[in-house]
């Protein structure tokens, strides 16, 4: 917390706005759309019924395709599901990790060929990196299907100036308890298009009619975020780009105390990109290194750091069994390959350097401990 939010939060108790209306929302929503350039946002209880609501708008339902990364968590994806469309997979690329122009452009035609094209396009920009925009929305445009873009871990970010979530038809954001700003639980839609918004807003209380008493002529969901928890948001906004800073340091000094040691490789930042750096990622070549990622897992958990694979690919989660998945080459998936060798090192802003200094000694002990074991084999 910033010490900012105690007042806040008071307010609204002083003031009654408790339930998921209130000056606070109204507030949040208002300079989350200017932070990041889009003319409304509507704010919601999570980044995944922000992407619902998206693909709600974009009138996505049973029998459609939809396009979406593969190397993400599972909420990028749930909704497909939920409006019973079917997901089809894209792969990475190796400059961001990101979604593959190549692969997309692959699916596309191969799809066009079959006259069904996807209703949309969920580009993830992970922990923090933007992807390829630029690329991936020329084709996009060619084929005439709209982009959701996924910024929940990007917030902050920007791509050649611009801020991250702002490319799409639809920006989402996360404020879960794990991202750079968090509202405990929440997050955005944000559009230029305010009266898809407006109907977003709708979507999200209930779909109530307008009438005197309690009408509802479709179905709507119970998705907006409380007055309380908007006060949190206004509060953390005010310290993002201090957080972005603090993200940046870390991923700095873990880059240059262990970016040279060999068979180590940091996730890269594409140029004229600057990622939030919301987690500190890293791949593990095993041939040089004599040792393995859950190796160094291991040896951290026994050490009390708490480190992680990166995500696992949803082309290989059971859930999606039998799912379409386009890789970035016919011999090589690029997602595969981070899941097999990437690891997620303890981000948090508040880390301390102290905490940081015992991260890269246990991280190089690891190492340490495979080539003494190597040596006395």
């Amino acid at each position: 917390m910033s010490g900012n939010e105690r007042d806040l939060i008071k307010e609204a108790f002083e003031t009654n706005w408790i339930a998921p209306l209130g000056p606070h929302v109204d507030a949040f929503e208002r300079e989350v759309a200017s932070f990041v350039g889009k003319k409304a946002a509507v704010a919601v209880v999570s980044g995944t019924a922000a992407i619902h609501l998206s693909l709600a708008l974009l009138d996505i339902k049973s029998g459609d395709k939809v396009f979406c990364s593969s190397l993400t968590f599972v909420a990028s994806a749930n909704p497909i599901l939920y409006q019973g469309a079917e997901p089809v997979f894209i792969d990475s690329e190796p400059d961001t990790w990101n979604m593959s122009p190549q692969a997309l452009e692959r699916a596309m035609e191969e799809y066009y060929l079959q006259n069904n094209l996807p209703k949309a396009v969920i580009v993830v920009n992970l922990y923090g990196q933007s992807a390829k925009m630029d690329e991936i929305i020329e084709i996009c445009d060619r084929f005439e299907v709209p982009i959701v873009e996924d910024a929940a871990e990007s917030f902050g970010s920007t791509f050649k100036g611009k801020p991250s979530g702002s490319f799409g038809k639809y920006g989402v954001f996360s404020f879960n308890g794990n991202k750079i700003i968090t509202t405990s639980g929440g997050g955005m839609l944000v559009s230029d298009d305010e009266e898809a918004i407006e109907r977003a807003r709708f979507l999200a209380t209930q779909a109530r009619d307008q009438a005197s008493h309690y009408q509802h002529s479709q179905m709507g969901y119970n998705y907006r975020m409380s007055n309380i928890l908007a006060g949190l948001g206004i509060a953390q906004l005010q310290v993002l780009e201090l957080r972005v800073a603090a993200r940046r340091k870390i991923f700095n000094r873990y880059q240059k105390e262990l970016g040279a040691l060999p068979g180590v490789t940091f996730m890269p930042e594409l140029e004229q990109t600057k990622t939030n750096r919301w987690l500190s990622t890293l791949t593990i070549d095993e041939e040089l290194t004599s040792v393995s990622v859950k190796q160094i897992l291991t040896h951290l958990e026994k050490n009390y750091i708490e480190a992680r694979q990166v995500w696992k690919p949803l082309h290989l989660q059971p859930l999606f069994e039998g799912n379409k998945y386009f890789p970035h080459s016919i011999e090589e998936s690029i997602s595969d390959n981070l899941f097999d060798t990437g690891i997620c090192l303890p981000s948090g802003s508040s880390l301390t350097e102290d905490d940081q200094t015992r991260v890269i000694e246990q991280f190089k002990e690891a190492l340490q401990n495979a080539v003494v074991n190597q040596v006395v084999l």
